[in-house]
This record gives C-alpha cells, structure tokens and sequence, in this order.
C-alpha cells in the first residue's frame, strides 16, 4: 500500500509543482496587482478618498437581523481568516528572502488589494440570497452564477473553496501551532490536538453566527495586544526607525548591496513582497466575499460592505504586517542568516523582551492561527451551502474539519499542502475572471452610492435603477425601502433620513 501511495505522489508531484509554479509565480503575481490597479484607476482610487468612510460605516454597535450579521462581525470574521500565521512567519520568510524591501511591496499589494477587495464583496453583497433558514448566503460562487450567468464557474470555484480553505489550511494552521506550542511550552502533539478540536467544536457547531460572535471579541483583542506589542518596540526605538524605513526603500528598488544589486535585488524584494502581500491579505482570492455576502449592510447598500473589507485589507497587512517587519527590522536579527520563519519572529522578540519573548511569539500564534481555522471554516460553509449541501453536508464538513486539525498537528504531508495551494490559486484565477467580467456593475454600484453621499443622504440600493440585472438580484432583499414614495422618475420624493432602513 505504501508503494502505492508514494508512486502516486511521484507522479502528481510534478503536475501540481507545475500548476503552483505557473498560477502563483506568473498569473497571480501579476494578475491579482493588475486587477487591483483596474479597479484602483475605475473606482478613481476609491480606497484612499473613502478611508474615513470606511470607519464610518462598520457599525460595531449593530446587532446585525434575524437575517444576517452585523458589518463589524462581518470584519472580523474574514480578520480572523486573514490575520494569521503569514502575519508572523510569512513576513518573516518575505525579509529574510527578499530584503528588507519586500515590506514596501507588501504595502503597495495591499494599497491596491483594498480596492479589489472592495469590489469582491460588494458584489457578494449584490447577488446574495436566502438559504433554507433564511439566513444570507452569497460570495463568488454565487455572483459567478447570478451575474455572469455561468453557474458552472460558481461549481469549481466552491469545490476549489471548500476543498483549500474547510479542510486543508486548517491542517497547516494546526501544525504551526503545535510546533509553537511545545517550543514554548513543552505541550505534547496529543495535548495540542485535544485542545484545538475541543475549541473549534465548540464554536463552528453553532455555524456561522457562533464563528461572528467569537471573532468580534478575539479579533480586536489580539489584534490590538500585538499591535501594542510592536508600538513599545518601536518607541522605545524611535531613534532607529527612520533609518530602517529608508533601508526598506532602498532594498525595495534594489539599492542596498547587501541584497545583491539592482536587479537582483529588485526582482527578490518585489518577488517575495508580492507574494506573502497576497497571501496575508487574501484580496481578490474570492474568500473573504463569503462572509461579507453574510452581513446586514449599514447603509442598506452593497457598496458599504465592500469598504467594510477593504479596511480589513489595510489592518491585515499595512498595520499587522508592517508591526512585525518593524520589529524584526529594529531587532537585527535579519544578519544572523535564514531560519524558519517563526524562529526569526521569536528571535526578534527575544531581543526586546528576552525569554518572554518566546511566549508572546506562541501565544500571537496561537490566537492568529486558531481564529484563522474559524474563518476559513465560515468560507467553507458557505461553499458547501452553495454546492447544495444541506444539514448532513453540513455535519459531514465539520466533523471532517476537526479531522484534519488532529492530521495536521500530528502529520506533514508537502503534497496535500501543494494541492490546496494549486487549488486556491485555481480559485484566485476563476474569481479574477468573474471580477473583470462584472466590473461595470462595481462602477454603476459605487457612482450610486457616492452620488448619493454627495447629496447628504443615508446611501440606499434601489433594484429598481438596476432593470439589467434581472433575476440576478433578490429583490426580496434588496427591496427598496422608501418604496411608494420615490417620483416617477426615480429621484427620491422624500428625504432619506425620513424614511425607514430597510
């Protein structure tokens, strides 16, 4: 049996190393950082203008409805997903690769992620609907089939989903955190895995209303403790800070030797910049579209959830990444030669706060790692539900979700890794597609809702003004909630903040 198993991985080896090779280093690399400047040049930098609003409209007070989550839990679920161990290990692996410049990449990734981010889930808002329950449901696999009238790409997009992110990721999240776990603390795989499937259990049996609530309290919280974290490191060494910054710029265009000349230099920074930038951030992948198809918009309009996870964008990588490259940077561990990626997180930290250091690293881990298991669980369900999966599916996935955590604590198989990576890159590439194809109604959707800032009202989506859709859209939902009272014509007849919310 065993020959058998490794006669087989001979030969997919190959093809998946293939596919990855391709997908990641040419199509992706560039296809995502060239749909997020489409979509940056069409939405006239809408990321940068609307950043206040942004803030505005997350509305952590709201509950949300019987119907949907609230925006706020909306972002921290795909936080929870996005904030993980790339944030630690993954930056640590881009500096020690490509020089302390792969950080102005990652920073330029994500200024034009925001914007593709943006028009992933105000699409997923646009074309959601109603399962059995009466909850939302949308993301890729939806608008693919609602928008671009092709159900077929909705079908592989979700099988390449629930497939990368339900089962495979969690198994590689789980094993970070018990190599981190018994560095740290001596726990033993057994003990790790007990813990970790005891946890997750708890929580994603609720579905996704249970993930929301968790990840609007975990989220911010370990969010802000390691942000803290790295503030104290970089005051306390506020003297050295603008010289690493110029080092950063200096090694981003290939300047510095010490990373090997221009070309050289440029190519590996930007390189590994890129990469780790999309990997962290995941805009434009069609993952963080699930849940926000899952929230109760505040305004009651697809834009305002699109900005809601356009911030997510910024926090992920512009404040989470660059406080753990500011950090390594000060500490100059990077001299020491590469290691694993964690190690240099945890080397650097020792270097600010000693032994405790170790710990801090372990525990930023764990919470990052674990509350991305959440996350990704909530992207698979909607898959699965889209798939038509109904309850039994549903059991099916979570049981075979707490599988692969204990897997992976004990288990490495590079293989099965490979393929969720070619499987998510598959993923990236059909939602890239569907993004292009559906542009024009992220352009008709944004004019309106900033038409509508401009003239002092509460942005409201009337179905109405969007004939073209036709049964695209749930008018159900998207009920125009100051029906009877608009003209004729279509202008409003009363003024927005007079009229109920729908």
């Amino acid at each position: 049996m065993q020959t058998v198993l490794a006669a087989i991985e001979a030969a997919l080896a190959p093809v998946i190393g293939g596919i990855n090779a391709v997908l990641w280093d040419y199509v992706l690399v560039y296809g995502l950082l060239a749909v997020g400047l489409f979509f940056t040049v069409r939405l006239r930098g809408l990321q940068v203008r609307r950043f206040g609003h942004m803030l505005h409209v997350i509305g952590r007070g709201t509950d949300g409805d019987a119907a949907g989550i609230s925006p706020f839990q909306a972002l921290c679920t795909s936080l929870a997903s996005r904030v993980g161990t790339g944030n630690l290990a993954g930056v640590a692996i881009a500096l020690s690769l490509g020089g302390p410049g792969a950080l102005f990449w990652m920073w330029c990734t994500a200024a034009l992620g925001m914007a593709t981010a943006y028009a992933e889930s105000a699409l997923a808002q646009l074309y959601k609907v109603r399962d059995e329950k009466g909850q939302y449901r949308g993301g890729p696999g939806y608008y693919m089939a609602r928008g671009l009238k092709a159900p077929w790409l909705g079908v592989a997009f979700s099988v390449c989903l629930v497939f990368s992110y339900g089962l495979i990721f969690s198994s590689v999240h789980a094993n970070a955190i018990a190599l981190s776990m018994e560095a740290a603390f001596g726990f033993t795989d057994a003990q790790v895995a007990t813990g970790l499937v005891l946890l997750t259990a708890v929580i994603i049996f609720g579905g996704l209303r249970s993930v929301a609530r968790v990840a609007e309290w975990v989220v911010p919280v370990m969010a802000v403790g390691y942000l803290g974290l790295a503030l104290w490191v970089v005051l306390t060494n506020i003297t050295e800070v603008p010289a690493a910054l110029a080092l950063v710029l200096r090694s981003a265009f290939g300047l510095e030797p010490a990373v090997g000349g221009v070309l050289g230099g440029l190519a590996a920074a930007m390189l590994n910049g890129v990469k780790r930038g999309l990997y962290s951030n995941e805009a434009g992948m069609g993952s963080a579209p699930n849940v926000a198809a899952a929230a109760t918009p505040v305004p009651h309009h697809p834009a305002s959830q699109g900005l809601v996870q356009s911030l997510g964008v910024f926090i992920d990588t512009l404040l989470i990444c660059t406080a753990t490259a500011l950090v390594i940077l000060l500490s100059g561990v990077l001299a020491e030669g590469n290691a694993d990626g964690v190690v240099i997180t945890q080397r650097a930290m020792t270097v600010f706060f000693g032994e405790a250091g170790t710990y801090f690293v372990a525990i930023a881990l764990f919470f990052f790692a674990f509350t991305t298991i959440l996350g990704n669980y909530s992207y698979a369900e909607s898959g699965l539900l889209y798939l038509g999966g109904g309850r039994k599916g549903l059991l099916a996935l979570r049981l075979a979700a707490l599988g692969v955590i204990t897997w992976g604590v004990h288990a490495q198989v590079p293989l099965v890794w490979n393929a969720a990576d070619a499987a998510m890159a598959m993923m990236a590439t059909l939602n890239l597609v569907a993004l292009l194809g559906l542009s024009g109604v992220v352009v008709k959707l944004t004019r309106d809702y900033e038409g509508q800032l401009r003239t002092g009202r509460s942005p409201v989506f009337h179905a109405a003004d969007y004939p073209e859709l036709g049964e695209g859209i749930d008018r159900s939902i998207w009920r125009d909630p100051d029906a009877g009272v608009r003209a004729a014509d279509g202008a409003p007849a009363t003024p927005a903040a007079s009229l109920p919310r729908g």
